[in-house]
């Protein structure tokens, strides 16, 4: 079965994420806060080990509930900092907090963050055409500069871009992947 080059055949984490995952829609508010979460903590470090983390990050994280998340203090970040099974980093942490907020926000002012993520190309999934692997857009570039006027961090256009394929706005496999 062919996959995606950037699937690592030895690594049934990363087969499951492809196969199952990745550039399948995602409507859920859950779900969608859970990815954007998990791709900014990926900034600078490869996916596999942020996917090799993840049940640690739902535990963590209160499996991804953005109220919980949201209302998050000092002790609770000491307490994040101290678990060896996530992504220590500061900032990532703190980030993922503030986030929360404005993901709260977006909900309140759009009703949901699927209404408002999904507004950006008006529910409609952009399919990739060719093998061109492009790692941002115009559209991830629009999303991110939203994203960021709204006051989100780690939230650059490439790793909103990274989010777009992996809830599923956009679907990038290959032409020569069994998912295309």
């Amino acid at each position: 079965m062919k996959r995606c080059f950037w699937v690592d055949e030895n690594s049934q984490i990363y087969k499951d994420y492809h196969d199952n995952e990745w550039g399948v829609p995602k409507y859920d508010d859950r779900d969608l806060f859970e990815l954007l979460i998990l791709e900014s903590f990926q900034a600078g470090l490869s996916w596999i080990t942020v996917l090799k983390k993840r049940e640690a990050f739902r535990k963590a994280f209160d499996n991804f509930d953005v109220q919980k998340v949201a209302k998050y203090d000092e002790k609770k970040i000491a307490e994040l900092l101290q678990n060896e099974g996530i992504i220590r980093s500061r900032s990532k942490i703190n980030s993922s907090i503030l986030n929360a907020k404005i993901f709260v926000e977006i909900q309140k002012e759009f009703g949901s963050f699927s209404k408002y993520i999904w507004g950006f190309t008006e529910g409609k999934i952009i399919k990739n055409k060719n093998d061109k692997f492009e790692v941002s857009t115009s559209l991830s570039d629009k999303i991110s500069k939203d994203l960021k006027k709204r006051g989100m961090k780690y939230v650059g256009t490439v790793i909103v871009y990274s989010y777009l394929q992996s809830i599923g706005i956009v679907d990038d496999h290959e032409t020569t992947c069994f998912k295309y």
